[in-house]
């Protein structure tokens, strides 16, 4: 069989443990786009390669202890900004939900408890569970900062499987102190719908003569995988249940590859083996801020944001070969561009590459942008693409700049060495 394990309400356990008198009480972790790296001041950003999940950035700067964690969500006027990135069991009986904003949570339950984001502890609880999971079962795969999978089979048998798993959480909550949700089926995909139905702190084992009771009733939109677009088509098709959607076999096929897969996931029918590790496949960089329209400062973004993501590829040692670049206006405009490059990754090559992005994808330039975004992708490692030998030798020795810049960062911190045009 296969399990999923889920750490409940993750952020708000982490601060639960460093402060136990957060326990029974409505918490939530608050969550704002740290645009101090555009400051000239901002020092000490921290880049984080090795989880992944909702809300967990690849570039963050740790706020500092406060008596009251709701000022560092307060701007220069005083307003409260920011999302809340998870809450408790408590502060969701009042209706407060996930991206919902701190001011509305407020309104909502004044006496919620608003904590500050603390990536770096976030980081290493979850590395100390991968550890202890990688003791207990033979093969771990971690989804993402919060999420695993393992496999049991050739492990514990089916029938012991629940007793297995039951004595694996209070195992894990005995070792970390982090409560956790566990669900067991023979596909990952109902191990991960068990596990929903299993929170909080709880356990799930679907046997196969079970399926059939347990899947049909689930609403679609509880199933991973189904997005909002699917949902709408799903719902206008009348399909609200999973037991509806297996039913209509023929109209998931009729609408394509995409949803002849999810039938089969939803049936059962299909799986993934457990990946012990994962290829990271894109690596991007993106900030929203207050409305900006003067041009110049936004040049000077784009260079912090592109020295920061270029850090990320070299630690990385990867090779990009599709660069993508994209901005958000007021008025709910957007534009963006992107472009095939194969050739040796430098950082001015790569900073001047984004510069070039923006100028082209600004089209609304009468508009504010509140948005910057910059992503690489379809590394060499994957895309089998050859690098251009045109200028090798020219750009060997831009490389090397490169290299020893990125000794220097990686010693001294990412704001150690600066282009002039961001100051």
């Amino acid at each position: 069989m296969k399990i999923h394990i889920d750490i409940d309400c993750f952020f708000v356990s982490c601060a639960r443990i460093q402060d136990p008198s957060l326990e029974h009480k409505p918490v939530a972790i608050g969550g704002r786009s740290d645009t101090k790296i555009f400051n000239t001041e901002a020092k000490n950003q921290t880049v984080n390669l090795q989880n992944s999940g909702s809300f967990v950035p690849t570039f963050y700067k740790a706020y500092e202890a406060k008596d009251d964690d709701l000022d560092a969500f307060k701007d220069a006027d005083g307003r409260v900004r920011g999302i809340l990135t998870t809450s408790s069991y408590e502060a969701r009986a009042y209706g407060i939900k996930t991206a919902m904003s701190i001011k509305e949570a407020l309104t909502l339950c004044p006496q919620l408890i608003i904590k500050a984001p603390n990536m770096s502890m976030y980081q290493k609880l979850s590395h100390e569970l991968h550890e202890f999971l990688s003791s207990k079962i033979p093969l771990i795969e971690q989804a993402s900062i919060d999420e695993f999978y393992g496999d049991l089979s050739g492990w514990v048998k089916d029938e012991d499987v629940e007793h297995f798993i039951d004595n694996l959480r209070h195992e894990i909550k005995h070792a970390t102190q982090l409560p956790v949700s566990i669900g067991a089926a023979h596909t990952r995909y109902i191990a991960k719908l068990a596990t929903s139905e299993a929170k909080p702190f709880g356990c799930k084992t679907i046997f196969e003569h079970q399926f059939d009771s347990f899947v049909n009733p689930i609403a679609v939109e509880k199933f991973a995988g189904i997005g909002r677009s699917m949902q709408a088509k799903l719902h206008s098709a009348q399909i609200h249940t999973l037991g509806e959607l297996r039913a209509r076999r023929g109209t998931l096929e009729s609408w394509g590859p995409y949803a002849k897969e999810l039938y089969k996931r939803v049936s059962g029918l299909s799986d993934t083996p457990i990946q012990t590790k994962h290829k990271r496949k894109s690596i991007g960089i993106s900030r929203t801020f207050d409305p900006i329209y003067k041009r110049e400062e936004l040049r000077r973004r784009v260079h912090v944001l592109a020295r920061h993501l270029s850090f990320a590829i070299l630690k990385l040692q990867v090779i990009p070969t599709v660069y993508h670049l994209s901005i958000s206006y007021e008025m709910k405009q957007k534009s963006h561009k992107n472009i095939s490059l194969c050739e040796v990754f430098t950082e001015k090559k790569f900073d001047s590459l984004c510069l070039r992005l923006f100028n082209e994808a600004d089209i609304h330039r009468r508009l504010c942008v509140i948005r910057l975004s910059i992503n690489c992708s379809s590394f060499t490692r994957d895309s089998k693409k050859e690098l251009s030998l045109i200028g090798f030798e020219e750009e060997q020795k831009m490389k090397q700049l490169t290299d020893s810049s990125q000794k220097l960062r990686e010693k001294y911190g990412i704001d150690t060495l600066k282009w002039g045009s961001e100051l």
